[in-house]
């Protein structure tokens, strides 16, 4: 029963990491964004706060439960 849940719960955190790497912004302008001077913006010193920063912090915690997880999940008991 508890490994049908943990499977299930499993599932959704794959579902939902794919979903937040998906919807981040490309990050193909890096070194010529940095050249031209965009890194201190505004957007550049807040970006942790934006919606960006929240689907970065996001897909790590999402990376790090789906890690324990399938650790967790090819264990045999």
């Amino acid at each position: 029963m508890l490994r049908t849940i943990l499977t299930v719960i499993f599932i959704i955190v794959c579902i939902a990491l794919v979903v937040f790497v998906m919807s981040q912004e490309s990050k193909s302008s890096g070194l010529t964004g940095t050249v031209s001077g965009m890194a201190d913006t505004y957007w550049g010193k807040n970006k942790g706060r934006s919606r960006e920063g929240k689907l970065v912090k996001g897909t790590a915690i999402l990376g790090v439960l789906f890690l324990i997880m399938t650790i967790v999940l090819n264990m045999n008991w």
